[in-house]
Order: structure tokens, then C-alpha cells, then sequence
């Protein structure tokens, strides 16, 4: 099989150098056909990383446009950097569950949710709170939530869910984007005039 070690077949050769040993895992090498073998752009891979490094640590959290947006509990907010790290670690390119939880509460003050939605606002809140609170907290919270929260979704369900979380992660990095670019067209000059107007 490529690329796999046969231990069996393996050999100690000593090389004129007493004191170097080398080894041989009978290594088959397969040949890359020219078509599939593709230049990898080392610049634009750096950039990607450094973005998503910055998408997860720094992008605005994005919320149901509300007059009631600002109840939205520290605690929720608090853990979002840290979900948004866990799903680039599970490599989900997507929002995570406790920004879907941030995105609809707002949402939930406004009127009653078809019971679709009822269903995948109580299911992400319970995987928050699996997730993130301690022990001492999580057995009245889980149980509370359990009684309300489905079990699983249905598929229609998790397509909105997926649906939502692809929208959120996109709103989410576009602002980021603007961000960027709007700190890139100051001019160092215009920054210097600030910090002088500070101390004057």
C-alpha cells in the first residue's frame, strides 16, 4: 500500500559513518501527475490563517437587529471567542451554536417563533450550557432545559440551523473586512494629529 510503513521489511543499514544509522521503511513513492500536483501561493495561505486567527478572536458579534439587543447576557458574550476557536478546531467554517444563542435571543423579546425556530433557539442554548457552565451550575440548567429543549433536530430544522450559522460566520467576517480596511485607509498623519489633540 502507499505510503504505509512495512515493519516487518525493515532494515538497519550502516553507512560508512559508523555512528550514523539509517533507516528503511521501503517508503513506495507515488508520482504526482502534473495536472493535479497545484503551486501552493505560501502568501495567501498565511494571510487566510492570519484572518481566520483574527475572525475568531476579534469580529463583532453579530445580533437580531432589536430594540431589545442589549439584554443579551455577558456570560453568552463572554464565551463566543472561545466557541468561535472550538469550531476552527473542529474545522466547522461556519458560526458557532452559543452565536446562534446571541443571535436570537434578541429575537425571542420581539413575538412568539414559528416552532421550528423555538426548537433550534432551545437546542443550541442547551448545547451552550453542556458546553460551557460548571458543574455546580449545569445539573439545574440542564435538566431545566432538557424539559423544554428537543432532543434533536429534525432535517428541515438542521438545514435552517445551517443555514443561520453560514450567515452569521459570513455577516461576521465582512464586518471584520470593513474593519480592516477602513484602519488601513487612515493615514499615519491623521493618527499623529489624534494623539496630539489627546494631550493638548
Amino acid at each position: 500500500m502507499v505510503g504505509r510503513i512495512n515493519i516487518v521489511s525493515l532494515k538497519f543499514n550502516i553507512m560508512e559513518n559508523p555512528k550514523t544509522l539509517q533507516l528503511d521503511f521501503d517508503f513506495e513513492i507515488k508520482a504526482i501527475p502534473k495536472e493535479e500536483a497545484k503551486p501552493i501561493n505560501v502568501k495567501k495561505a498565511k494571510e487566510n490563517f492570519v484572518f481566520d486567527f483574527m475572525d475568531s478572536l476579534t469580529s463583532p458579534v453579530i445580533v437580531f437587529k432589536s430594540a431589545w439587543q442589549d439584554p443579551v447576557p455577558a456570560n453568552v458574550l463572554d464565551k463566543i471567542t472561545m466557541s468561535r476557536v472550538l469550531c476552527k478546531m473542529k474545522g466547522e467554517r461556519m458560526a458557532s451554536f452559543t452565536e446562534v444563542v446571541a443571535y436570537m435571543m434578541p429575537r425571542t423579546f420581539e413575538a412568539p417563533m414559528p416552532s421550528e425556530w423555538v426548537n433550534i433557539y432551545t437546542w443550541c442554548g442547551l448545547q451552550h450550557t453542556n458546553l460551557f457552565n460548571n458543574s455546580e451550575q449545569k445539573e439545574g440548567m440542564v435538566s431545566a432545559m432538557q424539559e423544554i429543549a428537543p432532543n434533536k433536530l429534525s432535517d428541515y430544522e438542521q438545514g435552517l440551523l445551517k443555514h443561520l450559522r453560514l450567515w452569521i460566520y459570513d455577516k461576521r467576517r465582512k464586518a471584520l473586512k470593513t474593519s480592516l480596511k477602513n484602519a488601513k485607509q487612515r493615514t499615519p498623519e491623521s493618527s499623529i494629529i489624534e494623539q496630539r489633540n489627546i494631550f493638548s
